[in-house]
């Protein structure tokens, strides 16, 4: 752009502080000398250690799982501090007790491996040091996990652990036997029940693949290329730079696992653009935090939670079948963003981007190339290659891809780099997923996602809506400050089977509360997301937060579609209903957007408002009454906002 100078941007040292903030994942120390030679050497045995199982097979199930736990925690303790604010000043530069904790978790990573055929023929007795070395383990994944990830999931899950051990203890339906430490600890630790159980099970093979997958991206400048590209798209449309930030965050999601990185990365970019395009700070910055947000609920990575529901949702489900379920319901998101920043901008009357503020579009249609990789990712999946095999070689073409030009080539410091950015990114999702395996035993040994799920049908009185709505509440608490991966175990654990039981298909009942785990991290009080873009437009965080939650709409509503039709997520559906659903929906999403924002040709009246909105949410819903009272509704709308908009135009003629 040639006034590329005169849209401030954050630099690399404000967007770090920034998440750092926001994401705990980000909070890092900056080691040097001995130490840092020896995090740098931990992080790239790490990523090694995940290239090698993946190519040559995975060991036994505890042995990768524990050496998987074992790299992560000890990483976590040379790297996150105890303190984020309080920085180990000196020359050791990590405390004391930092090197303890990290010399622990390599002996708790390397006990199943050491001492594999003693713990399999020991039957489930434990000996004192199995209890302490258990005990240990269960400390420092709650421990690594407040410093990774931070202190809500580190609350639920010492909540679950109490509730184990004391559920004689809690009223009425709650209630169960309780468990003994010994068995808290043998369920935990030497079963693949609790921390060794599905969830780090997921992380420490098809996870990690997909993040050092996107480490590798962004050293051939796919994260770059995205905004450049959006640009050139969106960018002259009517408000831009908004669109331009739908656009990108909805490509960054596809290799991102975090909505606040989202945001913090092209945010940085596009809400300067947007402030000086003339929108609110509240609303640039509600619009990159509703839009980076929506990023985890895009395919193909959908951030990584899409690899956990193929094994909660079992019964040979697939990847790319749940895939496929999510792709109307994310570009239905997007495309509801996209409108209603559309109605905004021709409400107060802002413009696109002029020809010298865009870059040059032939130059950047010759890096089309780079977007081959996640398109070989779809792909692969498609095609039914194994998942791990289908991101071992998107990682090769991501390599080959970038030596088509100077700028993206890596040389062996860079692959190095990439390695080491992998295992560094994949640190407090296995932080995560081990301590939501923590909840997953409590749930399975005390049976308390079947009690939670008959007490919300109970207390909604056996209905479907007001159990759907009971549901959406406990996702967005459950969800607030969780990262993806941790956020969709909780929900699918103590949530789902509520709907579940209320004979709604499976995939349809975890994509519901996926959803309303993943839109917590916009919906006010604890929006995360939000808080970051309001950080980085320099806005007021609740305000924003509001905003991001109005302009997410669709979020709130295509849940529900879903649930109660599952055509929308292309189950039992043929090409004729499912382009049919598509219209319907994608206008429907138009009257909504209207009736929200309050403009369509022109500024609605209240009680149009509410004719649009309930219009749309008749388009939405994918049944034959209901769509063609609102194709009939919608078009008698659209004629007269058309009408009065000429008539207008006429009437200006006349008086000029």
């Amino acid at each position: 752009m040639s006034n590329k100078e005169e849209i401030k941007t954050l630099t690399e040292e404000e967007q770090q502080a920034l998440l750092e903030k926001y994401d705990p994942e980000a909070g890092t120390r900056k080691l040097t000398g001995i130490i840092g030679w020896i995090a740098f050497l931990g992080l790239l045995a790490f990523s090694l250690f995940q290239l090698y199982t993946a190519i040559f097979g995975v060991f036994t199930a505890q042995i990768q799982r524990t050496v998987h736990l074992g790299f992560a925690l000890s990483l976590i303790f040379l790297l996150f501090p105890a303190n984020r604010k309080k920085r180990q000043k000196g020359k050791l530069q990590i405390a004391w007790y930092d090197g303890i904790l990290a010399l622990l978790s390599v002996a708790v990573g390397a006990y199943w491996p050491i001492f594999f055929n003693d713990l399999v023929m020991s039957v489930g007795r434990l000996s004192t040091m199995d209890f302490v070395v258990g005990i240990i383990a269960i400390l420092l994944v709650l421990e690594a996990t407040r410093r990774a990830v931070g202190l809500p999931i580190t609350i639920i899950a010492v909540l679950f652990l109490l509730y184990g051990l004391y559920g004689q203890f809690m009223p009425g339906f709650l209630a169960h036997r309780g468990l003994s430490l010994e068995r808290l600890v043998q369920t935990m630790f030497f079963t693949t029940e609790g921390i060794l159980g599905t969830p780090l099970a997921v992380s420490s093979t098809f996870i990690f693949l997909f993040l050092l997958f996107g480490a590798f991206l962004v050293k051939t400048g796919v994260g770059q290329y995205f905004n450049d590209l959006a640009v050139s798209i969106a960018g002259r449309r009517i408000g831009g730079p908004a669109k331009v930030a739908i656009f990108s965050s909805a490509l960054q999601g596809t290799i991102s696992g975090s909505s606040v990185a989202n945001v913090v990365t092209s945010g940085s970019f596009t809400i300067p653009m947007m402030k000086k395009l003339g929108y609110k700070k509240e609303f640039a910055g509600a619009v990159e935090a509703a839009a980076s947000t929506g990023g985890q609920l895009m395919p193909p990575i959908m951030g990584a939670a899409a690899f956990l529901m193929v094994e909660f949702i079992g019964g040979g489900i697939t990847y790319w079948e749940i895939a496929k379920a999510a792709a109307i319901p994310a570009v239905l998101y997007f495309a509801g963003i996209w409108i209603m920043t559309h109605f905004e901008a021709k409400r107060i009357g802002l413009r696109g981007l002029t020809k010298e503020e865009m870059p040059d579009r032939k130059e950047v249609m010759k890096k089309i190339y780079l977007l081959l990789p996640i398109i070989s990712v779809i792909v692969l999946l498609m095609s039914g290659v194994i998942v791990t095999h289908a991101a071992l070689y998107s990682i090769l073409i991501a390599i080959i891809v970038g030596l088509i030009n100077k700028e993206t080539r890596m040389g062996p410091k860079e692959f190095v780099l990439a390695l080491v950015d992998g295992a560094r990114s994949a640190l407090g999702v296995a932080a995560a997923t081990a301590a939501a395996g923590i909840i997953v035993g409590i749930v399975t040994k005390t049976g308390l996602g079947l009690k939670m799920a008959n007490g919300l049908i109970d207390l909604a009185g056996g209905y479907l809506i007001p159990t759907l709505m009971l549901t959406m509440l406990a996702a967005l608490v459950l969800g607030m400050g969780s990262p993806t991966t941790a956020n969709y175990v909780i929900t699918s654990t103590i949530a789902a089977p509520a709907i579940i039981l209320l004979g709604v298909p499976d995939l349809s009942a975890h994509l519901f509360v996926f959803y309303f785990g993943i839109i917590a991290d916009i919906t006010p009080p604890v929006a995360l997301a939000a808080f970051a873009a309001a950080g980085v437009a320099g806005g007021e965080p609740l305000r924003t937060g509001v905003n991001s939650a109005k302009l997410a709409i669709a979020a709130f509503i295509i849940p529900y579609i879903f649930v109660l039709s599952p055509q929308l997520l292309m189950i039992d559906t043929t090409w004729f209903e499912l382009v049919w659903v598509i219209i319907t929906a994608f206008s429907g999403m138009i009257a909504i957007g209207a009736g929200i924002i309050g403009y369509w040709f022109r500024k609605l009246h209240w009680a149009e408002r509410i004719i649009a909105i309930i219009t749309g949410l008749l388009l939405i819903y994918p049944e034959g009454i209901s769509d063609i009272t609102g194709i009939i509704t919608f078009v008698a709308l659209l004629a007269l906002q058309i009408f009065w908009k000429r008539d207008k135009e006429n009437t200006l003629k006349m008086s000029n």
